[in-house]
């Protein structure tokens, strides 16, 4: 590590308990594992939960340091990624004149990741060997095609010199297809034992939706073996993938493809993307702050 300024994290917030608490507990990891190369290390999210990426950066030491770094905890370059997480440091410079942010690019696709997802999977074949299964990389899904199209290549990249009977992809929201039709095209190829491998860092709504939809499809189908891997999880390897990342943002190496991006040209059945504006997503406490900050409330 080469010290540099100060790391915010940036997720996009969830209902889920469990998936707050694990992002904070994240947050923790990657502070310990910097030590004191980093003056200080925090996280926000952009909506839906506490604490908004408003109240992180208030937390941090704006007036010592006006460089900052921002490492999206996106797995895919979509539109949270690309236009809300920006737009919500937009607004951080606004309320901190001089305010400079170093933006990371998202954590995937990256080995680290594809390691880790194989591993969830061997937990959850139990010794069983990888040839006797399917994989189906189940992700959350975006109206950004460029986005869907990383989620097919990371199942590509799984399949490939892994040992897997084969890999396909699928969507819990916002795409297709949905988990239980990529199920059903398993049975139909003649898959007699699937791992679905919920392609998400931390616990929430859509992940544990992945789950349900995929035990009630084995319920249906007895005759094929389902089993649900866990997520990726708070881990060293991935608190190391994000400071990477950091250290590519100081370092002026991003890489991010923005040959295929919806927001920069116009794809088939999206040019309604290709220069839309970007604003934040709103989080109800920012309107609370706000008025606290201009004196009328508490």
């Amino acid at each position: 590590m080469t010290s540099g300024p100060p790391l915010v994290l940036v997720g996009h917030g969830t209902r889920s308990p469990a998936g707050v608490a694990e992002f904070c507990r994240f947050v923790e990891r990657v502070a310990t594992r910097a030590g004191e190369w980093l003056p200080a290390v925090g996280g926000g999210f952009i909506e839906l939960a506490h604490p908004s990426v408003t109240e992180a950066v208030d937390r941090m030491p704006v007036a010592e340091h006006q460089d900052m770094v921002a490492v999206p905890l996106v797995l895919t370059a979509a539109g949270h990624g690309k236009g809300d997480i920006p737009a919500s440091l937009a607004r951080e410079r606004q309320r901190h004149p001089g305010l400079r942010w170093h933006y990371g690019r998202p954590l995937g696709p990256h080995p680290v990741l594809l390691d880790l997802v194989a591993e969830r999977i061997d937990a959850a074949l139990g010794g069983e060997p990888r040839e006797t299964a399917h994989v189906l990389l189940a992700s959350r899904g975006s109206t950004d095609p460029d986005a869907n199209a990383e989620v097919a290549k990371v199942a590509r990249l799984l399949w490939e010199g892994r040992g897997y009977a084969g890999a396909e992809f699928c969507f819990i929201s916002l795409a297709e297809p949905s988990v239980p039709a990529a199920l059903r095209k398993l049975g139909l190829l003649g898959a007699g034992r699937v791992v679905v491998a919920p392609y998400f860092l931390f616990p929430g709504i859509l992940p544990g939706r992945v789950a349900a939809q995929a035990r009630q499809f084995a319920a249906e189908h007895p005759g094929i073996d389902v089993r649900v891997a866990g997520l990726i999880g708070d881990c060293d390897e991935l608190a190391g993938l994000v400071l990477e990342r950091y250290q590519e943002a100081i370092r002026g190496d991003i890489r991010m493809n923005c040959d295929t991006c919806a927001y920069r040209i116009p794809m088939p059945g999206f040019t309604d993307k290709a220069g839309r504006p970007q604003t934040p997503h709103h989080h109800p406490d920012d309107d609370r702050r706000h008025l606290r900050e201009a004196g009328h409330g508490r």
